[in-house]
């Protein structure tokens, strides 16, 4: 996974640097488009119940599916939205989340969304690429260099 978000950061970083095509100027697609955006969502939403984050795979799939990079974040949004709920429940019923940074996380997530929405909204487009590709490169090499250090861990990930 590490190998691929480092592909990705390097289509974002090239699309950063005006070498690859930008987003285009689409809202919505349609027919194959359409479903290799509801089929590639449904993957990222497995990733992220394995640690992946969602929000900087799926602004690269917007990207490249050639839709306004500004639609990425409503998408972000409503696939979390439909995703958290449904996957907690198993955390939830086997007891495998740590209470403490769970409500710390619930608790500090409603002011640091509303910080974050009138930070963002006020950023270029173009600040927000370079900030994905720094996050995306950031996960890539965290996963590589967790792998490489404990390879029972990397094991435990890819089963």
């Amino acid at each position: 996974m590490g190998v691929a978000l480092l592909g990705a950061a390097v289509l974002m970083l090239m699309t950063a640097l005006h070498l690859f095509p930008l987003g285009g100027d689409t809202q919505g697609l349609t027919g194959v488009r359409l479903a290799i955006g509801l089929g590639g969502n449904f993957v990222l939403g497995v990733l992220m119940m394995l640690g992946i984050g969602l929000y900087a795979p799926c602004m690269i799939l917007v990207y490249l599916l050639g839709m306004n990079p500004a639609a990425a974040f409503p998408i972000m949004m409503g696939s979390c939205a439909f995703l958290m709920p449904i996957t907690t429940v198993r955390f939830v019923k086997t007891r495998t989340y740590h209470v403490q940074a769970a409500l710390g996380l619930a608790l500090g997530g409603l002011p640091a969304a509303l910080i974050a929405a009138l930070i963002f909204k006020s950023m270029s487009l173009d600040v927000v690429r370079w900030l994905v590709v720094a996050v995306v490169i950031y996960t890539a090499f965290n996963m590589l260099t967790t792998a490489k250090a404990d390879p029972a861990a990397a094991v435990l990930v890819n089963a």
